[in-house]
């Protein structure tokens, strides 16, 4: 017997991704919760067997640092996949276009006229305080002007189905090689359902990449040489650097591998001579990409590789100083800066922001801890943040004071009530659990979005943290056309 009836699955305390309140499938999704239906417990135990013998077969990992140790665990997968009817896909794609070129045309001004400023838009103590902002890169115009080559922007759903931006990740962002994974693994698990589904395809991405990568050539007109650079088999994302390396049918290099000449050209060391490099997608952050003009004991960069993409020798994915933009006060500036540089309102809305460096916002952030969730500028994943619905007085009254002493660098926002989708617990029983969105946009000549993204679900009931590194894990998204033809 089926353990999945959906008029007992509790939806309605969130927004649910597929079930109305009252447990009525919507409409993208009635095809999959129809077909879960019929499935037996023995069945669903059999697909969910199948996916954790899939991603064992296919070496699918994420590191995890813990207690001074570093494990490599299976990547863990819900097998029931998180729906978005085409229709609202199409607006939110958009949405992410446009934020996307506004922000490339600001991370330009910045390293160029800096008119942002001079108009008033942008206060200049935000600039001047930015950790990510790279005077090294001051008057460098990369092809196409573009400096985020690669984005990853976290979406979350409220409860009144509104979608938000709740930030952008413009330096090194992962997780699209667990999108493409996720899909393979569903089409083993789910097979039918993609004979009688319209759901939009996910797999032409490494072909996307590797044509964007290509069009920012210094030498056009003959075959690219493109590499990934990664810092090793030591990073949590070496995974996805080997596997987008061997999707583009591309080397993957270490720092050692590469050495820039006297030409300023960048070459490969390589068993017939050196060979020259014409892009590097590198996945390593700037302070460790070039001793020569960054941090100068790095061991994971190639001595004089600004240099040579300052002569327009080499092409570096994502630009360094791309990040002055991956900040969260920044981010509270976005819809400002699309209808500065685009004349547009922004269609994709930000998650309302309190800016501790206002006297206003910081007497009401100070005012409201208990409510709010607190943010640093410039950490990722999750870190140093202050949920304070979940917090302690101790734990407030310290933020109170990290706020008061560096008010720049702290910003807030309310607790949203972040949309549900039903994932698979003990017993095969659906229960909601939290979910977010991360959407990959490639900026070339051309822009492009991932069809769908990757979705990360909290997977320990009532948490809302997703990052796998602290207890989420992620399902196959679908776009699904649900128009008549």
């Amino acid at each position: 017997m089926s353990m999945l009836d959906w008029q007992q699955y509790p939806a309605g305390a969130f927004y649910d991704e597929l079930v109305a309140p009252g447990g009525t499938p919507r409409q993208a999704a009635r095809t999959l919760c129809e077909h879960l239906g019929k499935l037996s417990d023995a069945e669903l135990t059999e697909r969910r067997t199948a996916a954790e013998l899939a991603i064992s077969v296919m070496g699918i990992t994420f590191t995890v640092y813990s207690e001074g140790n570093m494990i490599d665990r299976a990547w863990p997968f819900d097998i029931v996949p998180r729906i978005i009817p085409l229709t609202e896909w199409t607006r939110i794609e958009a949405g992410l276009k446009q934020r996307v070129q506004a922000l490339n045309l600001f991370i330009d001004d910045l390293y160029h006229e800096q008119k942002v400023i001079r108009d008033g838009i942008l206060p200049a103590e935000i600039l001047a305080q930015s950790v990510n902002f790279r005077p090294q890169c001051v008057g460098i115009t990369p092809p196409h002007r573009v400096w985020a080559h690669i984005c990853g922007s976290d979406l979350v759903r409220d409860k009144d189905g509104t979608v938000y931006v709740l930030e952008d990740n413009l330096r090194v962002p992962s997780g699209v090689s667990y999108m493409l994974e996720n899909r393979v693994i569903t089409k083993r698990v789910l097979p039918e359902l993609f004979k009688t589904s319209r759901i939009l395809p996910v797999d032409d991405y490494p072909a996307q990449l590797f044509e964007m990568l290509s069009s920012m050539s210094p030498r056009p007109g003959e075959d690219p040489r493109i590499v990934v650079l990664t810092p090793g088999i030591y990073n949590s994302a070496y995974f996805e650097h080997a596997y987008l390396a061997q999707q583009m049918g591309v080397q993957l290099v270490e720092g050692p591998d590469l050495f820039v000449d006297d030409d300023d050209c960048c070459y490969m060391r390589t068993i017939y001579g050196p060979q020259r490099v014409d892009v590097i997608y590198r996945r390593i952050d700037d302070l460790f990409l070039d001793p020569e003009a960054f941090i100068p004991d790095s061991m994971l960069g190639v001595r004089g590789l600004l240099r040579s993409w300052r002569a327009g020798k080499v092409g570096l994915a994502n630009a360094p100083g791309a990040g002055v933009a991956d900040d969260k006060v920044v981010y509270a500036f976005v819809p400002e800066l699309i209808k500065y540089y685009l004349d547009q309102d922004a269609i994709l809305p930000n998650v309302p922001s309190y800016l501790c460096m206002r006297d206003k916002d910081r007497d009401y952030v100070l005012a409201n801890l208990d409510k709010l969730v607190v943010k640093p500028a410039n950490e990722s994943g999750g870190y140093g943040m202050l949920v304070g619905p979940h917090s302690t007085p101790e734990k407030r009254a310290q933020f109170a004071e990290l706020i008061k002493a560096d008010p720049r660098n702290y910003m807030a926002q309310p607790t949203l009530s972040i949309s549900t989708s039903p994932t698979l617990c003990d017993g095969n029983a659906a229960e909601p659990r939290h979910v977010d969105l991360r959407p990959f946009i490639l900026s070339g000549p051309k822009p492009y979005v991932t069809t769908g993204g990757l979705t990360r679900v909290a997977l320990v009931k009532g948490s809302l943290v997703v990052n796998s590194s602290q207890g989420g894990g992620s399902k196959d998204t679908w776009i699904v056309d649900t128009e008549e033809t």
